[in-house]
């Protein structure tokens, strides 16, 4: 967590970006927050070569850490995070939004119509199928 914590304020020193983060983790605690909670200590590789304890988190939580950091560099993410949010509620109310969406990324991705209609439909048999089980 030290590296992100560095990375988003732009700290070059190990030491400063660990006190940040320490400091920063005892805030989100007494707040409530389980972006700490969770946080699990896996044994990494050090820059030295020794393998230590390091704190470590999932996607979901560093996203959660980023938001929790006021910084120039964690505010795009932020922008980011609010937009995407927006974008799912939105397919919530309109659920042809998502399945625009789809068709959208799998074109990007080069994708054949042939290909899309067959994956579309192929997604639609297996949801008939498993909504009897």
């Amino acid at each position: 967590m030290y590296d992100i914590v560095a990375a988003l304020t732009d700290q070059i020193d190990y030491q400063t970006a660990r006190k940040y983060w320490n400091k920063l983790s005892e805030r989100l605690k007494a707040e409530g927050s389980e972006v700490v909670t969770n946080c699990h200590r896996l044994k990494m590789k050090a820059q030295d070569g020794k393998m230590r304890e390091t704190d470590t988190a999932d996607v979901e939580t560093i996203l959660r850490l980023v938001q929790s950091v006021p910084s120039k560099k964690a505010e795009p993410i932020k922008l980011w995070l609010a937009r995407v949010v927006y974008e799912r509620m939105e397919e919530m109310n309109n659920p042809e939004k998502a399945l625009n969406r789809s068709r959208e990324y799998w074109q990007k991705q080069g994708r054949s119509e042939k290909w899309i209609q067959q994956r579309m439909l192929g997604q639609e048999t297996r949801n008939k199928l498993t909504a009897k089980l």
